[in-house]
């Protein structure tokens, strides 16, 4: 089932099933709501539920939102092949995980905010594995029984700060660590459709795609501009493989949020660079969920 996350009167997210594309039956819940009652791991039984609900409103009339706040969001480095070797990176032996926070995450349509001090944003599509119950210790045979489902999201990446020398100026160096780099506010755009386990299968290669859409006054104003084009059958560590090595000293949560890497075709590997900039637009879409969409302001303009 696809559920579709908006902003309701009161401004709080709620979540509705996706009819078609246009039509949404509302449900009046939040998805954590769904999460906590275990709907979500019963699909039969949400399904049930939805056939209930008579009431059917516009898709466009509303106002999207994230689907989740997560608790945890734990992110995945260097987990394309393809995009560790336009890096000049080697294939890791085993995950290499960093984080985000809560801070980070806005909706489609919500603005990018630059900070202050960068000048390097970039984008990574990334395929979001949403926890839907509590997993400890557990082996990759039983691994994917925890997920709740799947969302798309877009990892934005201060590259200076972060530390890559395509983005340096003369003079410069990076943090260090990424915390800036990754964790800054607005750094983590998440689509507002949430699409069941049952519904998708990333073993099988689900195709991510990003553009950029540069701003006035910018190359190619006003032309989508293509970027990353995968699946995620280039990953070198599955969905289960993730869960089970994070899960062995990290408790995962419902609710918390798996950033499971992303494909080639990042602009900071471009000749020359490409970096998003203020009047530009960032889209990341995945098949069989949808897309998230965001402009880019500068911090001053916020």
């Amino acid at each position: 089932m696809r559920l579709y996350a908006f902003l309701d009167p009161d401004d709080q997210a709620v979540v509705g099933a996706l009819e078609d594309e246009d039509t949404v039956k509302p449900l009046g819940v939040g998805l954590r709501d769904l999460l906590e009652d275990g709907s979500l791991l019963d699909p039969g039984r949400l399904a049930a539920e939805v056939a209930t609900i008579e009431e059917r409103q516009d898709r466009s009339t509303l106002r999207p939102a994230a689907p989740i706040r997560p608790g945890k969001i734990i992110c995945v480095g260097l987990n394309y092949r393809a995009h560790a070797a336009e890096g000049g990176r080697g294939v890791p032996d085993r995950p290499l995980l960093f984080a985000k926070f809560s801070n980070t995450v806005i909706g489609d349509g919500a603005a990018v905010v630059r900070p202050e001090g960068t000048h390097a944003l970039d984008l990574e599509v990334e395929l979001g594995v949403v926890i839907g119950r509590t997993a400890h210790r557990v082996p990759v045979e039983g691994a994917m029984a925890h997920v709740a489902g799947y969302v798309v999201a877009n990892d934005i990446s201060a590259r200076d700060w972060q530390g890559n020398l395509q983005a340096l100026r003369e003079g410069e160096k990076g943090d260090g660590q990424w915390l800036r780099a990754k964790g800054s506010d607005t750094f983590l755009p998440m689509g507002p459709v949430f699409v069941t386990a049952d519904e998708l299968d990333p073993v099988a290669g689900v195709r991510l795609q990003s553009s950029h859409l540069p701003g006035p006054g910018r190359p190619g104003e006003g032309t989508s501009m293509p970027m990353q084009d995968s699946t995620t059958a280039d990953m070198i560590f599955g969905v289960a493989e993730l869960i089970a090595h994070i899960s062995k000293v990290i408790t995962l949560e419902p609710g918390d949020v798996i950033l499971t890497g992303t494909p080639s075709g990042v602009g900071v590997f471009r000749d020359p660079p490409i970096f998003l900039e203020p009047g530009d637009r960032v889209r990341c879409e995945i098949e069989g969920i949808g897309s998230v969409e965001n402009p880019i302001v500068d911090w001053s303009d916020a």
